[in-house]
């Protein structure tokens, strides 16, 4: 249940559950949640736990270059760090920052692991149900690992033939294909989990977790069909947020080993990894000349830039510049 929300105290009064429960109130995702509260508290530790209220520009250039001369923090790691800080000052503690001066991470930006065709297909072939059709999703669809994860029944439209991806990386909502190959496959998977909740009934297994207080605001839907979990775990287990036995999604770690291990039996030697199919996807959307800014809407990128990425990938494969030999 690593994206259910922990409980926090009415009035808190430690400092990072406070800080929690602003940016709870903030409204970002329970991810960036979890990520600023990580980042700051390295940051107090860096600091031998005083105040961040006592630091100021000294500490925190202190601790940016630390990151990047000693702990070898990538610039996107760097950077992370830095938006936790700077939004525990400027929003939480209300004590501005400015002209900060510190030492930047600088690694050369790395070429995504992709995948060709017949590796993913490969790959894919090595996989039992449900990790195949999950796996299969994000190939097909360019899901990451949470976001197929976290797909309930009512976020796969047949009608429409698009799939609805909430909340995902930013906040954002958004759609992207819905492979047809995957369609009966899909209503047998929906099928299976109307079985699931039928047997969780007859046993009095309490209803599915729901984002956002909608519990509370639509009491009966955490026992309807179309908010189940799309991929449920085999398992019930007791949510310690509200004291209650629930059926979660399958967790990330067991999708990752079978795909880890799906790889080693395909014989692919690429360090590669669930994520390796989503850069897959958008690079066969290149490969047939799709246009880069559908491209980008498709995989939910924020910037036209992290999807120009793969224009590079394509120049490593080779797509425009023919060898002498050849």
């Amino acid at each position: 249940m690593e994206n259910v929300k922990i409980p926090l105290p009415l009035k808190p009064t430690k400092f990072l559950d406070q800080f929690r429960a602003f940016i709870r109130k903030d409204g970002k995702s329970y991810a960036t949640e979890n990520t600023y509260v990580h980042w700051v508290h390295q940051y107090i530790l860096f600091n031998n736990k005083a105040h961040p209220g006592t630091l100021g520009n000294k500490q925190i250039e202190a601790y940016l270059s630390h990151l990047a001369l000693v702990a070898e923090a990538a610039p996107n790691t760097q950077k992370t760090a830095l938006n936790a800080i700077m939004f525990l000052y400027n929003r939480f503690l209300k004590k501005p920052i400015e002209k900060l001066d510190f030492q930047y991470a600088k690694k050369p930006q790395k070429i995504p692991t992709v995948f060709t065709h017949e590796e993913a297909m490969a790959v894919i072939d090595c996989m039992v149900m449900p990790y195949k059709l999950m796996t299969q999703v994000m190939y097909g669809a360019g899901l990451r690992i949470s976001e197929v994860l976290r797909l309930r029944v009512k976020d796969v439209d047949f009608a429409m033939g698009y799939l609805v991806i909430r909340d995902a990386k930013g906040g954002k909502d958004r759609t992207t294909l819905l492979p047809k190959s995957l369609i009966t496959d899909l209503k047998n998977q929906v099928f299976m989990v109307s079985k699931l909740l039928e047997f969780d009934k007859a046993r009095d297994v309490g209803p599915v977790y729901l984002p956002h207080a909608l519990e509370r605001k639509y009491p009966y839907a955490g026992r309807a069909l179309e908010w189940q979990f799309l991929f449920p775990s085999d398992n019930i287990s007791k949510d310690p947020r509200a004291n209650v036995m629930r059926r979660h999604h399958l967790y990330s770690g067991t999708l990752q080993s079978h795909v880890k291990d799906a790889i080693r039996e395909a014989r692919i030697f690429k360090h590669a990894s669930c994520h390796t199919f989503r850069h897959s996807f958008a690079t066969r959307l290149l490969q047939a000349k799709y246009d880069l800014k559908q491209i980008q809407t498709l995989m939910g990128h924020a910037d036209i830039r992290t999807t120009e990425i793969y224009l590079h990938v394509l120049d490593e494969l080779g797509d425009k510049v023919k060898s002498p030999i050849d």
